[in-house]
């Protein structure tokens, strides 16, 4: 025996009289808006739906309206108090009342909506993210890097249109000290939905030039604090936080830092002033290198004072020992004669007739023996003035081959040649053991340094001597 139904409309008809009996009047719900869109007439027709707080899946969906008289009041109300787009992807407060027509099946009229439930749902979300961040240990690593002591070469996230991109660039090349930058645009989108997807992309090619480029920097011009939601996103500030090089975040705002200001290693307020913090490092460069400058004239004058007056007490020594030996010789030769003349004395006074046959023969030798002694005289200040000059070209010599050796131990010089200098501290590193690790140590180049961190240390091994 058949059984007797009920039409699709008496059914739809009493499911209708049941909720209208049993929601008499608005009911305030907590959904996320997942599609939204308007039509001519001003209406606004929404998708809500509810996501499983673990999963992330969907348990609840339910079409929704809002009707353009009540539009026109709301979405104003809600974005001037949030700061935040009416839009899909943010979660709501909304009063609704609750609709079921025969032919359009169920839905939720949107009467009233309360913007501090999302105010707070935005700051919350905010916190998690920089939490998560955080935990993950991220947070801190882009500030970790270290930063270029002259960060030439600059790769810049901007919108090739905005105000701020031009602000940036003239700063740089109008600077006053003429100091020259190389730099480098990747277009990306700057606001919006699209925002977050484009800045990434935008890292991921300045990533593919790691080598080439000292910094990043992420600028764009004023805006709205709606314009800034997505400088809040987690994945962008994940991606800054890693990223392999210096990050400047110079977005154009004055009020609340977002969270890629949190993670970017230096956070400045406009981009005019990212241009003045990257002319400053340059500025704190030059006034070190002149430091270094002055330091190095200073002792390469002490030690060339020190030589000549060590060469004038050398001088000073010599010419009164020069004098000494000849003043010997002198007194040495005078004695001589004086003991051949009373020698002679006495020859001739005890074999007178033996001195006269022998007068012409002692006479010839003492003659000679003068004048060998003469001649010995002579080729002894010649040896001694020919050691003497000697000794003081030996030390011009050694005075010259020490201002040659001033000259090649000059820094520059000897990091021109390809060497660095290793100085932990501010002093010169000569031994391993001076090391540990985690040390944060600098290396100086010809053209610059580096400051990197010991993360092994590798000693040689001692060989036991038999």
């Amino acid at each position: 025996m058949s059984q007797k139904g009920i039409s699709l409309f008496q059914l739809n008809q009493q499911i209708k009289n049941i909720l209208s009996e049993t929601f008499t009047s608005g009911v305030w719900i907590v959904a996320e808006i997942s599609e939204l869109r308007y039509n001519q007439n001003g209406h606004c027709y929404l998708e809500l739906v509810e996501k499983d707080e673990n999963s992330d899946q969907i348990i609840a969906k339910a079409k929704a309206t809002i009707w353009s008289y009540t539009f026109r009041m709301l979405k104003p109300y809600f974005e001037t108090t949030t700061g935040q787009p009416f839009s899909s992807g943010i979660k709501v407060l909304v009063n609704v009342s609750v609709e079921f027509q025969e032919i359009y099946g169920f839905s939720l009229n949107i009467k009233d909506i309360d913007p501090t439930y999302t105010l707070g749902d935005m700051a919350r979300r905010r916190k998690e993210i920089i939490a998560r961040l955080d935990e993950e240990g991220v947070l801190e690593m882009n500030k970790e890097l270290v930063f270029p002591e002259i960060p030439k070469c600059i790769a810049i996230i901007s919108s090739p249109t905005a105000a701020g991109y031009d602000d940036f660039t003239n700063q740089l090349d109008s600077n006053s000290f003429g100091y020259k930058f190389h730099y480098k645009l990747f277009p990306a989108v700057m606001q919006g939905n699209n925002a977050e997807e484009s800045i990434i992309a935008a890292l991921d090619k300045i990533n593919e030039y790691e080598d080439v480029f000292d910094t990043a920097v992420i600028i764009r011009g004023g805006g709205s604090q709606a314009d800034l939601n997505c400088f809040d996103s987690y994945w962008l500030a994940f991606n800054i936080a890693q990223f392999p090089m210096p990050v400047i975040s110079g977005i154009g705002h004055e009020r609340d830092e977002t969270i890629v200001d949190l993670v970017a290693h230096t956070k400045v307020k406009t981009p005019t002033a990212a241009a003045e913090f990257l002319i400053d490092c340059f500025d704190e460069c030059r006034e070190y290198q002149n430091g270094l400058r002055e330091q190095f004239l200073e002792e390469v004058n002490e030690v060339l004072l020190s030589s000549s007056e060590k060469l004038v007490h050398l001088t000073n020594k010599f010419s009164p020992m020069v004098s000494q030996i000849l003043e010997r010789k002198s007194n040495q030769l005078s004695a001589a004669k004086q003991r051949l003349k009373t020698a002679g004395t006495h020859l001739l006074g005890d074999q007178f007739h033996y001195q006269q046959r022998l007068n012409s023969q002692f006479q010839y030798s003492t003659e000679r023996r003068i004048e060998n002694q003469k001649t010995l005289i002579s080729q002894l200040q010649i040896k001694l003035k020919t050691k003497i000059k000697r000794q003081i070209e030996q030390q011009k010599h050694h005075l010259s081959l020490f201002g040659q050796s001033v000259k090649y131990l000059n820094p520059d010089h000897i990091l021109k040649k390809g060497y660095t200098l290793s100085l932990k501290e501010g002093k010169i590193i000569k031994d391993i053991d001076q090391l540990s690790p985690h040390d944060i140590i600098e290396t100086r180049f010809a053209n610059g340094s580096v400051e990197s961190q010991v993360q092994k240390i590798n000693r040689k091994k001692k060989t036991k001597t038999t």
